[in-house]
């Protein structure tokens, strides 16, 4: 009972976090921030906090993989993620926050391969179910659901995020069998930290000068960022230690409708109706993908 409460709340959590620090990357880049000056950052003020955590917390057996897939975890995860925040500094937050749906879709056939977790009728279904909804998404878009939309650079970053994140999504399940959640967290953030900073050396960005121009309003925002990013990425690991990736997955794409919600909002996105109606059916298909998934 305990179990099942902490894993409703952590999920509830990640779903809130998750387009809460989509608005303050947005906002970051906004202001001239570089994409992969803001990917660092993240992972480097994570770090700092989790240098503290690990003296405190016990340290588990390291199990036979946990180095090899928090490496390899670490690489796709930076690529991902510094991704997702060029997809966002070009893109509506409304439309690209919908899209990643299509997340659950790739970290179910990545899990059959590496995890296997073998889906039903009903998680093919749920799939089906995501791509029609994403017709709605896309088709509010001025080029439409058409072959000229997905030429959009920030569509091509966003989906080049969700294939590399879906797979992160896999080596952290695998890093969580071989440690645990906390651990896990550690070894995400030290990793991301390092591949970001090697991902950031190919821009042109003047790390020193960026940290000194850091004014109390920019480094409030950096700081508000790590911790939904942070709170995003724990409570991720702790679902993923009790339920499987491709489930998991489609449960977090609830999250599809308050990054709807907040791109009209924050940024006065338009064309919220169409948006709204395809992020629920893709909500839908996800949420197939889950609660049917004991059923034959």
């Amino acid at each position: 009972m305990i179990t099942s409460l902490m894993i409703a709340v952590c999920v509830l959590l990640r779903i809130l976090s998750n387009p809460l620090g989509n608005v303050y990357q947005k906002q970051l880049t906004a202001k001239g921030h570089n994409p992969l000056l803001v990917n660092f950052l993240t992972y480097f003020f994570l770090s700092v906090g989790c240098v503290v955590g690990y003296w405190v917390l016990p340290t588990p057996h390291l199990y036979t993989g946990f180095w090899g897939y928090s490496l390899l975890g670490g690489v796709v995860g930076a690529m991902g993620n510094a991704l997702l925040v060029k997809a966002l500094d070009k893109g509506e937050l409304s439309v690209l926050g919908p899209i990643n749906a299509y997340k659950s879709v790739i970290g179910m056939l990545a899990g059959i391969f590496v995890l296997h977790e073998i889906p039903n009728i009903w998680g093919i279904l749920g799939i089906i179910t995501i791509i029609y909804g994403s017709y709605f998404v896309l088709d509010s878009t001025t080029e439409k659901f058409s072959w000229k939309l997905f030429q959009k650079k920030e569509i091509q970053f966003r989906i080049g995020a969700m294939i590399l994140t879906a797979i992160e999504a896999v080596f952290v399940k695998k890093v969580i069998q071989a440690s645990s959640p906390p651990i896990a967290f550690i070894s995400w953030s030290v990793c991301g930290a390092f591949f970001s900073f090697i991902l950031l050396g190919f821009s042109n960005t003047d790390l020193k000068k960026s940290l000194t121009t850091l004014n109390p309003s920019i480094f409030c925002k950096y700081l508000l960022l790590t911790i939904c990013v942070g709170t995003m990425q724990f409570t991720t690991n702790y679902t993923f230690k009790h339920i499987s990736v491709g489930y998991a997955l489609a449960l977090f794409q609830l999250s599809a409708i308050v990054s709807v919600w907040l791109g009209h909002t924050v940024f006065q996105e338009q064309g919220i109706g169409k948006k709204l109606l395809g992020a629920i059916i893709m909500v839908v298909g996800s949420l197939m993908i889950l609660l049917l998934r004991n059923f034959p």
